[in-house]
C-alpha cells in the first residue's frame, strides 16, 4: 500500500513538472520608472523623431511610445526555440489610433500598436492594433518584393482604447498558418508604432512582454 501511493505521488510530481508553466520574461520596467530604455532594448527609427518613455499606474509599469508623423520601434534581439516556448504573451494600451490607419493599403499601413516577431528565416509574424481592419483580419503586409510580413489583427477601433489589454499568441500554430511550414527560431521582437503615411499621430504603451510554455 505505501508503494502505491508513493507510485501516485511521484506520478502526480511528474504531471505537475510537465504542466508547469516556464516562461521567458523580455520586457521588464523598472518599477519606479527610471527614465531609460529598458534593459536590452534598443531604438529603430525610419521615419521622425522617436518620443519614448517610461511611466507606471495602478496596473504596473510600462513603456510608452508617441508618433507624430514618425515611425520607430524597440527591438531586442532573442534565440527562442518554439518547441519549448510557443507562446507569445504581452499586455498593451492604446490611447490614441492614427486617422485613417489601415494595414490592407501601404498609403494607409499605419498602427498605434505593433507586435513583430521576426524568425531565423527572415519571415515575421507581426501582431497590430490597427485603427480600420476588422478585428482577427489576417494578410500580407509587405508591398516589397521578398520581404515577408504576416499580419493578424489583434484589436480594432477605438471600442478598447484607453483600457491595458492582454494578448496571448501560439507563435507555432500563426506561422503554421501563415508559412505553411514549421517555425524555426525566434530571433528578434519588436514593438512598433507608426503614423507617417496618414500624417496624423498615435501613442501606446507596453508591458510584460513574455514567451511562453502554456498560453497563460
Amino acid at each position: 500500500m505505501r508503494r502505491l501511493v508513493l507510485l501516485i505521488m511521484v506520478l502526480g510530481l511528474v504531471f505537475l513538472a510537465q504542466s508547469a508553466q516556464i516562461s521567458l520574461m523580455l520586457l521588464k520596467i523598472p518599477s519606479p520608472p527610471a527614465g531609460h530604455l529598458p534593459d536590452g532594448w534598443a531604438v529603430k527609427v525610419n521615419h521622425g523623431t522617436p518620443q519614448i518613455s517610461t511611466g507606471s499606474g495602478p496596473e504596473g509599469a510600462f513603456v510608452q511610445l508617441r508618433s507624430r508623423k514618425s515611425s520607430f520601434s524597440l527591438e531586442r534581439g532573442v534565440d527562442v526555440d518554439l518547441a519549448q516556448y510557443p507562446y507569445l504573451g504581452w499586455r498593451w494600451k492604446v490611447a490614441d489610433l492614427p486617422r485613417g490607419g489601415d494595414f490592407r493599403r501601404p498609403s494607409t499601413d499605419d498602427q498605434a500598436a505593433q507586435v513583430l516577431v521576426a524568425f531565423q528565416d527572415r519571415r515575421v509574424l507581426t501582431y497590430i492594433w490597427d485603427t480600420t481592419a476588422p478585428k482577427g483580419s489576417t494578410g500580407n503586409a509587405s508591398s516589397i518584393p521578398l520581404v515577408h510580413i504576416f499580419a493578424v489583427v489583434c484589436e480594432s477601433g477605438a471600442d478598447r482604447i484607453n483600457q491595458w489589454l492582454s494578448e496571448s499568441r501560439n507563435l507555432a500554430d500563426d506561422y503554421q498558418h501563415a508559412y505553411g511550414k514549421q517555425p524555426p527560431h525566434v530571433k528578434g521582437i519588436r514593438l512598433q508604432i507608426n503614423s507617417q503615411h496618414t500624417g496624423t499621430s498615435a501613442e501606446s504603451q507596453f508591458a510584460e512582454v513574455t514567451f511562453r510554455s502554456t498560453p497563460q
